[in-house]
């Protein structure tokens, strides 16, 4: 086993908000009772001083790091979670959370409903990312941790670090938002809307109710496909396929000449086999929705310690430099200590998954400079 290796690792459950409790969301519905899938890395010291918070992506998961007991695979941020590595589990506790709303453990709409005994599928409420936050407080608490050393994520994960600073900035000590933003434009709103459309053109979506039968599998594919042109640049699309042919000579029929195409359908088609339709609503919806631009951000807080590592990648067009220094101009009026980097990659917004000796650099040097004191 390499020395930098979790090895096998487990995941974990809590459940929280039992009858007569519930969930309070945003929405004003509640919810009850609710589970979280999670994996921990690393030792939590005695003052539990040294937590670190890693948020996911939309399709990410609990399984951040180490190889999963289950199916063996490595986890989807297994290159910067490990001894020695950004979040040095020698040094630091880690913790990775499903989201609520997903479909890895933790409960959404594949869920089953205690009234109905059967998946929520459309009756469970809309979730937004401030639910998801309070979701992941109650884990935090179960810990017994009064204050995370850290919240780090990219993408979704980045607006999840963003409201954890916003509505718990006492809980925190610093935050690393990584390719993210603070509202979504309506160009990015509009990709998430034509991703939901193909998953709900698809006639075995059924209205949402489609457990007892398959899931619309093409709706999905596709909705994947678009999500994944997002993901990468025009460059790195040059330089992975170009116009390269699948095979010698075009087909003439509507087939996958080019590699590129092939690639998407790979990718679409590999989605559907550990991802639910639903959820993937239901979360596109929740990043469409989450807003904490102007005075939503931190408002009842006129200066912050928080301290800040924005970071963002030249080539990301699903989330570009401008809203990362839209993050940093907010920081600096509320008087935080803030650390900002536009890194060269050619690899999209991908870049905060694959760029790893950058962000290692970066995140290390940081961490280091972050005092529990």
């Amino acid at each position: 086993m390499k020395k930098d290796s979790l090895g096998i690792v487990h995941t974990q459950y809590l459940t929280f908000a039992e009858p007569p409790d519930t969930l309070q969301l945003k929405s004003g519905r509640s919810i009850g009772p609710v589970t979280l899938a999670y994996e921990t890395y690393g030792k939590l010291n005695a003052n539990k001083s040294n937590a670190i918070l890693v948020c996911h992506a939309l399709s990410g998961d609990a399984h951040a790091a180490g190889i999963s007991k289950d199916d063996k695979t490595p986890g989807w941020w297994d290159n910067m979670i490990g001894p020695g590595k950004a979040l040095d589990t020698d040094l630091y506790f880690v913790i990775c959370s499903n989201v609520i709303g997903g479909c890895k453990g933790s409960t959404g709409p594949s869920s089953i409903n205690p009234e109905t005994q059967k998946p929520y599928a459309l009756d469970f409420p809309l979730i937004t990312i401030a639910d998801m936050v309070e979701a992941q407080r109650h884990l935090i608490d179960s810990f017994g941790i009064e204050k995370l050393l850290c919240v780090i994520g990219g993408s979704m994960g980045g607006m999840q670090a963003l409201q954890w600073a916003s509505v718990y900035p006492e809980r925190i000590i610093a935050a690393i938002p990584i390719a993210t933003a603070l509202k979504h434009s309506p160009q990015q709103i509009a990709f998430n809307e034509v991703m939901r459309q193909s998953i709900m053109a698809d006639s075995v979506w059924r209205e949402g109710y489609y457990y007892e039968h398959g899931q619309p599998e093409n709706g999905l594919a596709v909705a994947r496909m678009i999500g994944h042109i997002t993901y990468m640049s025009d460059l790195s699309m040059e330089e992975k396929f170009s116009r390269k042919l699948k095979n010698e000579n075009l087909s003439f029929q509507f087939k996958d000449d080019f590699e590129v195409e092939g690639y998407l359908r790979y990718r679409g088609y590999n989605f559907v086999k550990r991802f639910d339709a639903n959820s993937y609503l239901y979360i596109t919806k929740a990043i469409d929705y989450f807003d904490l631009s102007g005075e939503k951000f931190m408002s009842a807080v006129k200066k912050t310690a928080v301290r800040f590592l924005v970071i963002s990648f030249k080539s990301d067009w699903l989330y570009p430099a401008h809203q990362s220094q839209d993050i940093v101009r907010l920081l600096k009026r509320k008087h935080a200590y803030t650390t900002y980097f536009d890194l060269i990659s050619t690899y999209g917004h991908d870049a905060f998954l694959i760029e790893t000796d950058d962000e290692t650099r970066l995140i290390k040097n940081f961490l280091a400079n972050v005092s529990p004191d």
